[in-house]
């Protein structure tokens, strides 16, 4: 039996160079989250609005936002100290933002996500906020953003009302060819859906399955035209579900997801690999190039599927379905297998793809895995 696994916080990394609009995005997310308690680290407090309350920014000072959430003033060399403190059991958070400084290397923030220690904490991708209307500028001056945007797993282009459709699409095609498989989004004000980021919070409790209505609640729903779908956030992304009562060959599911279309930000969800692994379902939780599985036993009478949601920007759904469809195992591989057929070589080699992309908990040294190095060391 797997033994039960710490409760992950993801961690998204929000980084863009200076006027980029991160602030914007990241004010944005805090009013518009929808019951999710947010940790936010950032360099300078300055322009982060928190109603009726004013935050001196202080480095090293840690607040409460008033409405569940909390701020860390923090330099790199104490992100471990402060992700201690905001995954703490009292904290209660669903997820942290670190705003990265507008000339930080986010690579840098994202290799120490990655090799931190801290068993409380997932890594939540790397977003990267783009000024379309200063753009060529910004890449003038700072040539160095082709490499931040080859690392992202996320590329929000801001401020697109201040450029014309023409140019606009345009710059959509460069950023796309320097960001490679990462999804992009336009955006104005930094006004993007947070539920690519994150899922609206149920917390597992359950305490915020019945609650009272919040101004920000109230708020959102007099802000939203029933009529105009057009205008809606989610617009600019897709989301596709795939279901499958066959187990998935662990082999052909690899593959998949080392070669998916470009444009799938996030795929979530749990895949049921048969004779692999008959004693556990496995969580899915992969962020642009960022993979992890986490065994989960299967309850007593729970019916085995696979059910994953994908979620990017121009991605095309029929061809993500039929791509996961040619992952399932045939009927006969699919059958019910006895303790000795799950149990030979074969079954436990089809295995060693998945359980590369899963971290044990019992070996301090492991770390998460980033499919870029998974791949590099096959």
């Amino acid at each position: 039996m797997t033994p039960p696994r710490t409760q992950q916080i993801p961690v998204v990394v929000l980084a863009g160079f200076l006027g980029s609009g991160k602030t914007t995005l990241l004010n944005h997310l805090l009013r518009n989250r929808a019951g999710t308690r947010i940790g936010v680290i950032v360099n300078d407090f300055g322009s982060i609005e928190i109603d009726a309350m004013t935050v001196a920014g202080q480095v090293g000072s840690t607040v409460s936002l008033g409405n569940g959430c909390m701020c860390c003033a923090v330099d790199a060399s104490e992100l471990d100290t402060f992700l201690k403190t905001l995954t703490r059991p009292s904290a209660r958070l669903d997820l942290i933002v670190i705003e990265a400084s507008g000339l930080a290397e986010p690579q840098e923030l994202v290799r120490m996500l990655l090799a931190s220690e801290n068993p409380h904490i997932l890594y939540g991708g790397l977003v990267e906020v783009v000024d379309a209307a200063e753009f060529d500028g910004t890449r003038e001056r700072h040539p160095e953003i082709d490499r931040h945007l080859a690392a992202a797993d996320l590329v929000v282009l801001n401020k697109t009302d201040r450029v014309g459709e023409a140019e606009q699409e345009l710059l959509r095609r460069t950023v796309a060819e320097l960001s490679g498989p990462a999804a992009v989004i336009s955006a104005v004000h930094g006004r993007i859906d947070p539920e690519l980021l994150f899922d609206p919070a149920l917390r597992p409790d359950g305490e915020e399955k019945a609650r009272q209505l919040t101004f920000e609640d109230l708020l959102r729903e007099e802000g939203h035209d029933h009529e105009d779908h057009a205008g809606h956030l989610h617009a600019a992304y897709e989301s596709v579900d795939f279901t499958s009562d066959l187990p998935l060959d662990p082999r052909r599911f690899i593959a998949f997801l080392d070669s998916r279309p470009e444009g799938v930000y996030r795929i979530k969800g749990f895949a049921d690999f048969g004779a692999g692994d008959r004693d556990n379902k496995y969580a899915l939780h992969a962020v642009g190039r960022f993979l992890r599985f986490v065994p989960q036993p299967w309850a007593l009478g729970e019916q085995r599927l696979t059910q994953l949601v994908m979620i990017g920007a121009g991605i095309d759904a029929e061809a993500l379905r039929a791509g996961l469809t040619a992952c399932r195992a045939e009927p006969a591989e699919s059958a019910a297998p006895t303790r000795a057929s799950a149990d030979t070589p074969d079954a436990e080699r089809s295995m060693w793809g998945v359980l590369r992309y899963v971290q044990q908990e019992t070996d301090p040294e492991d770390a998460p895995v980033d499919m870029r190095e998974a791949a590099a060391e096959a």
